[in-house]
């Protein structure tokens, strides 16, 4: 007779599975607020821009320039913008400013002295202007977007200047 009335106690049962229960909620809580205080899901929201930027060569006597136009696609902010160059060269938002007195193979395009300010919107129609460093052929050109935080960056367009 007791061997019956074992199987069929139950009382043990029901607070065994509310203690289960109880765990999984708190672990999964958990989890959920972890990840919002440590900041793990921030860089999910930076999606990259889509963009397309022209390229213009300039064969000039004494320094090739490349004219870089922002054609279509996202306004984005100046400061998460660069022109990553194969050569040495200096970016300006007037063609006449171009020279050799600040050239790098990365230049920002809210650099000091470039023209646009780091809070500056690049949108269609907008100019940057790279050169001053002699002959620019074959020489490759890349426009990068980095996102706030510098975790994330994209090559937004490509270029070769044609080798003359």
């Amino acid at each position: 007779m007791r061997l019956k009335q074992l199987f069929a106690d139950e009382s043990a049962v029901s607070p065994v599975i509310g203690v289960i229960l109880m765990v999984a909620i708190t672990v999964i809580l958990a989890a959920v607020i972890g990840t919002f205080v440590l900041n793990l899901g921030g860089s999910v929201s930076q999606t990259t821009p889509q963009a397309s930027f022209g390229f213009d060569f300039d064969d000039g006597a004494t320094n090739d320039n490349v004219t870089i136009t922002h054609e279509t696609g996202d306004t984005i902010e100046a400061g998460r913008l660069s022109l990553a160059a194969s050569k040495a060269v200096d970016v300006d938002d007037t063609k006449s400013q171009v020279d050799s007195s600040d050239t790098s193979t990365k230049e920002s395009f809210s650099e000091s002295g470039s023209g646009y300010s780091s809070g500056t919107m690049i949108g269609a129609g907008d100019v940057l202007y790279a050169g001053g460093n002699g002959d620019l052929s074959g020489q490759d050109f890349r426009v990068v977007w980095n996102s706030e935080n510098n975790e994330n960056s994209a090559t937004l367009s490509e270029y070769t200047a044609p080798n003359n």
